[in-house]
C-alpha cells in the first residue's frame, strides 16, 4: 500500500519538475524578446499556451531519463540533495543532446547551440531540486516498515476530592 501512495508522489513530483523546467527553457528562451522595450505588454493567454506547451514537450522528452534516476535512487535510499541536482542537469544534457543530430563517423553532435545547452542543462538542475523538495527527500521510505504504534501513557488515578 505504500508503494502505491509513494508512485503517485513520484508522479506529482515529476509533473511539478517538469513545470518548473519547461517555464524556465521557456522563458529563457523568449527572454531576447522580454528584453525588448518596444514589443509592448505581452498576451497573457498567448504566454500560457506557449508554457503549456513547454511543460508537454519537457515532461514528453525528460520521462525515460528521469524514470531512470528515479529509479536509482529509489533502489538505492539515495536522498542528497546534489545527487538531485546533478541527475537532473544530466537529465536536461540529455534531453537537449536527443534533438542534435549525431554523426556516427566523426562520433560528435553536429550543431549543438551552447547557449541553448546551459538553459536545458540549468532548467534540469532546477527540476532537480523542485523533485528533490517533493519526492527526493524520502526516496526508498515505502520499503521501511511502519513505526510500531505506542501506547498511550498509563492514565493516573486522580486523588478523590
Amino acid at each position: 500500500m505504500a508503494l502505491i501512495g509513494r508512485l503517485f508522489v513520484i508522479l506529482f513530483g515529476f509533473l511539478a519538475a517538469c513545470l518548473v523546467a519547461g517555464m524556465i527553457v521557456v522563458g529563457a528562451v523568449l527572454y531576447p524578446e522580454f528584453s525588448d522595450l518596444a514589443i509592448g505588454p505581452i498576451d497573457q493567454g498567448a504566454l500560457n499556451v506557449v508554457l503549456g506547451f513547454g511543460f508537454v514537450f519537457i515532461s514528453g522528452f525528460a520521462l525515460l531519463p528521469a524514470l531512470v534516476v528515479v529509479l536509482i535512487t529509489e533502489a538505492f535510499y539515495i536522498r542528497g540533495v546534489l545527487t538531485y541536482a546533478i541527475g537532473g542537469a544530466i537529465v536536461g544534457a540529455v534531453c537537449y543532446l536527443g534533438l542534435i543530430p549525431f554523426d556516427p563517423a566523426t562520433l560528435q553532435f553536429e550543431g549543438i547551440v551552447r547557449r541553448h545547452l546551459e538553459i536545458m542543462t540549468g532548467a534540469g538542475i532546477v527540476a532537480g531540486l523542485v523533485y528533490w523538495m517533493i519526492a527526493g527527500r524520502t526516496a526508498g521510505a515505502w520499503r521501511d516498515p511502519p513505526r510500531p504504534l505506542t501506547p498511550p501513557p498509563p492514565r493516573h488515578l486522580r486523588p478523590p476530592t
